[in-house]
């Protein structure tokens, strides 16, 4: 039950970084320059207190993991995040192979 649901989440962030590709490729091809939507400017424009609310617990916890790593997660195109993310999550939660002259019982 698990394993379908996590394959549904990467499904769906497979699909949100097919999205933001043609959306950049589209304003790209509009503005005749390279237009990349970052993960970092994708949050603000959704919910802006709730990154800075994030970042206060991030540095509370450890203030070198958000200049080293959350800040580098976050500079990177979304299309990009999302498409490792849904895939990563796709392959971890993929079907078990199945066993050939063994029943599984």
């Amino acid at each position: 039950m698990f394993r379908g649901f996590f394959r549904l989440i990467g499904l769906l962030m497979l699909a949100g970084g097919f999205i933001f590709l043609v959306y950049d490729g589209a304003r790209s091809v509009a503005d005749s320059s390279l237009r990349i939507t970052r993960l970092g400017e994708f949050w603000n424009d959704i919910h802006q207190f709730s990154q800075q609310s994030f970042r206060a617990e991030v540095e509370d916890i450890a203030p070198w993991l958000w200049n080293g790593v959350v800040q580098v997660v976050l500079n990177q195109p979304t299309f990009a995040v999302l498409g490792v993310l849904g895939l990563a999550l796709m392959v971890l939660f993929r079907p078990r192979k199945p066993l050939i002259g063994y029943a599984r019982d």
